[in-house]
């Protein structure tokens, strides 16, 4: 039987696989997400200056989410993102899921993203 801890550790484990590959520079940050059962966040960051550049998540009061773990909370973050990305002059990104299956609230996320401006 597979318990909870034994599928994060695989996660964990298929996400420093990926990131030996990808890198966020200064022209191409890295759009990191993290997805819990009650909410969802995602980071844009430089890893060449180790700095967050933008943040956005289901927890901020702004947003006004009821339920931040589906995927109507996940496109907000997704458009919301990508919004405060082109303010800081950010359109290229490399999208980084953390070892998430793409479907679902990471590719609710991803598609508002692009609807919203981001190119990846």
């Amino acid at each position: 039987m597979i318990t909870k801890g034994d599928k994060n550790e695989a996660r964990v484990k298929r996400h420093l696989r990926v990131r030996k590959k990808i890198t966020g520079t200064a022209e191409r940050p890295r759009l990191n997400i993290f997805r819990s059962s009650k909410h969802m966040y995602a980071q844009i960051i430089d890893d060449t200056q180790g700095v967050t550049i933008v943040s956005a998540s289901t927890v901020e009061k702004e947003l006004n989410v009821t339920n931040g773990g589906n995927v109507d909370a996940a496109k907000a973050i997704g458009a919301l993102i990508a919004q405060r990305a082109k303010e800081k002059g950010i359109v290229k990104v490399v999208f980084d899921r953390s070892g998430y299956l793409y479907h679902g609230r990471v590719q609710a996320l991803a598609d508002a993203a692009r609807e919203a401006g981001l190119e990846f």
